[in-house]
């Protein structure tokens, strides 16, 4: 969970904002009762790409989060202006305005900001008081000093932050702690770790000195067996980063330094890539897919789609499809992978999981929501509580959604990871993904894949 992505804001910026400016076309279209043409498509195709794009840059909802509303509409006022010089632009060169009713486009142009801006603003007043405690992200605050309650405030004063700060860690002594605090001091910092992975605490804000660094190294190998994002208040210095960024909450400067990718723009590409992709192939081996549980269903007892645990999104357990390929479906405390020559896998199912085919119904998963077609592999619940206390930084591959290929699996570590060096060979990869991430990156791990399946290595 990010300082971006807040619930309200999250919504604008991925679904309503695009629908309101191809809405407002389509509606402008029925005013001047104009037939909705090919080229009108292409014209709301264009729009919604670069709005985003350069809404992406302008951020006005940097200024939405500080409470700046002058601000924030001189950036959607601003930013609409930036993207009609840019339609005019692509318009007059490729002779695309030529199609178009003169007023009609123009009403469109006027009338789309104020639309944004009204139903930005009616979303702000319904959502000042936040009605669901299931959006709210828990905040506890690393230092009890000036900064610290400052910052503690600022959440307080910004109820559409949707944040609910739980209390202060801090290693001084009770003598020293600020008068004015308002929220409970909940214990020293070697207490942190513990109480983030009992109460699922979201987000973890650090004030502390720089002459606090060894105990801060401390703390975030620790906080690496949790999902909760983790941002600076005061200076810092180099880490081990991921996903490191500037930004701020209700203006207060903040520094993240361990992140998912996967946040404003980015969030909704990978989103949009996983739909589109995930229609198209499940649409195209429907039929093999049909065949496949036609076999699996007529040669060995047992259901057709094995349905098993993993951990998905921040950690959160998630049902994960497959065709089921073994004579047993384990999802207890204790799961053994299978291996070469595995007498539990079926023979329909020892194809299945040579060609990959198995994976299959996870694309349903994609559909839904709870995995990307790119991304860490989700491991048996029972592998992920063995190796989150054996290898450091485990937990931080759950930052994004897991996927049905990723990284690791294009570079030879696919199937069965039967000794502890494999598996850390295997979360180092799935880390640099996080890190460097980006969609042709995606892409080209997909077509990697094509080439790996066929070759049918490590696959048990």
């Amino acid at each position: 969970m990010t300082v971006n992505d807040i619930p309200l804001i999250s919504f604008f910026q991925r679904i309503l904002d695009p629908l309101i400016i191809m809405g407002n076309l389509y509606l402008c279209s029925i005013l001047y009762a104009e037939p909705f043409s090919g080229y009108a498509l292409v014209l709301m195709v264009l729009a919604f790409f670069i709005s985003s794009a350069v809404y992406q840059h302008v951020d006005p909802y940097r200024t939405w989060r500080s409470g700046r509303m002058l601000a924030y509409s001189r950036d959607i006022v601003g930013g609409w202006a930036l993207t009609v010089g840019i339609l005019v632009f692509i318009g007059s060169a490729s002779g695309l305005s030529n199609h178009f009713n003169y007023a009609l486009v123009v009403t469109w142009f006027v009338a789309t900001p104020f639309l944004l801006l009204a139903s930005h603003l009616a979303a702000r007043k319904l959502g000042s008081d936040p009605a669901n405690p299931s959006e709210v992200r828990s905040v506890i605050i690393i230092g009890a000093n000036d900064v610290g309650l400052k910052f503690a405030r600022t959440i307080e004063q910004h109820p559409n932050l949707f944040m609910q700060v739980h209390g202060f860690f801090d290693d001084r002594t009770e003598d020293r702690w600020p008068s004015e605090m308002q929220h409970p001091m909940l214990g020293n910092m070697s207490d942190i770790a513990g109480h983030v992975r009992e109460h699922h605490i979201k987000m973890i804000f650090i004030s502390q000195p720089i002459s606090a660094q060894p105990r801060i190294r401390k703390l975030l190998d620790e906080l690496q067996d949790t999902t909760a994002s983790v941002y600076f208040l005061p200076d810092i210095y180099v880490f081990d980063l991921m996903q490191a960024r500037f930004d701020n909450v209700g203006g207060m400067p903040v520094i993240a330094i361990c992140e998912t990718p996967f946040t404003g723009f980015n969030s909704m590409i990978k989103r949009a890539s996983d739909i589109a992709l995930g229609v198209v192939i499940q649409l195209g081996l429907l039929p093999v897919m049909l065949a496949i549980a036609l076999a699996v269903k007529f040669t060995s007892p047992g259901p057709v789609i094995f349905r098993q645990r993993r951990y998905g999104l921040y950690g959160e357990e998630i049902i994960v499809y497959k065709f089921r390929s073994m004579t047993v479906a384990e999802d207890g405390a204790t799961v053994v992978q299978a291996t070469k020559n595995d007498q539990r896998v079926t023979r329909v199912g020892a194809f299945l999981r040579r060609s990959s085919l198995d994976e299959l119904p996870q694309f349903i998963n994609v559909l839904q929501g709870r995995m990307s077609i790119v991304g860490p592999r989700p491991h048996a619940v029972a592998h992920n509580e063995q190796y989150r206390k054996l290898i450091k930084g485990y937990m931080l591959r759950h930052k994004v959604k897991p996927g049905i290929t990723g990284w690791a699996q294009v570079n030879g570590l696919r199937g069965e990871t039967e000794t502890l060096d494999k598996m850390e060979a295997r979360i180092r990869y799935d880390l640099d993904y996080l890190r460097s991430w980006s969609l042709w990156l995606d892409l080209w791990i997909i077509l990697r894949t094509v080439k790996v399946v066929l070759k049918r290595d490590n696959a048990h």
